[in-house]
């Protein structure tokens, strides 16, 4: 999940090890925990694969040498296939992932939009199934908690459900890739 998160963050702008971090805490604390002890390893590893290149080396405010990484086309080529995979991970990890793709949206395109979503409906209703087949715990704390992450369950239905309708009667991007609820956002 840092990979594709990393990856989504520097299609965006090129940065360096440090604002990454910072970046990948401000959106995606609440999906990966976020390290030094990841991020420049996996740095590195992108860099050797041809994913990422360094744009600039500059002094940082330290006085030590810092790398600006930009994603390249083979990266871009990693990152969509990591946003389309479906690998078989825990529900926890799932939603995370989930959560990841949906925050770069904006880079793809709408029936690859669709397709995601699609299939994120399709594992959350089966998850409901699966829940609503076991037999109800009888302690009340079990119970409470039964009943919350079927709420929750059902929450994110109804919202993958609103999302899709969205996406199906959303109007075409324009000339200038933007679609017209991000015009409006920035004309605002």
């Amino acid at each position: 999940m840092l990979e594709l998160a990393t990856l989504g963050l520097l299609q965006r702008e090129p940065l360096h090890g440090y604002r990454l971090k910072q970046q990948l805490e401000l959106f995606m604390s609440g999906c990966i925990s976020v390290n030094y002890g990841a991020i420049y390893p996996l740095l590195k590893r992108l860099e050797e694969r041809g994913a990422i290149s360094v744009l600039v080396e500059e002094e940082g405010e330290a006085g030590s040498i810092r790398k600006i990484y930009s994603i390249t086309d083979r990266g871009r080529e990693r990152w969509m296939h990591k946003m389309m995979e479906y690998p078989h991970e825990s529900w926890v990890n799932a939603r995370s992932r989930f959560t990841i793709k949906f925050f770069f949206f904006g880079h793809l395109e709408p029936a690859k939009r669709i397709k995601l979503l699609e299939h994120r409906l399709m594992v959350c209703r089966l998850r409901l199934e699966s829940q609503e087949r076991e037999s109800l715990p009888a302690e009340p704390y079990q119970a409470e908690v039964w009943h919350r992450c079927k709420a929750v369950i059902q929450s994110e239905i109804e919202w993958l459900n609103e999302r899709l309708a969205s996406e199906r009667s959303e109007p075409p991007l324009g000339s200038s890739g933007q679609s017209q609820v991000e015009a409006e956002i920035i004309a605002t």
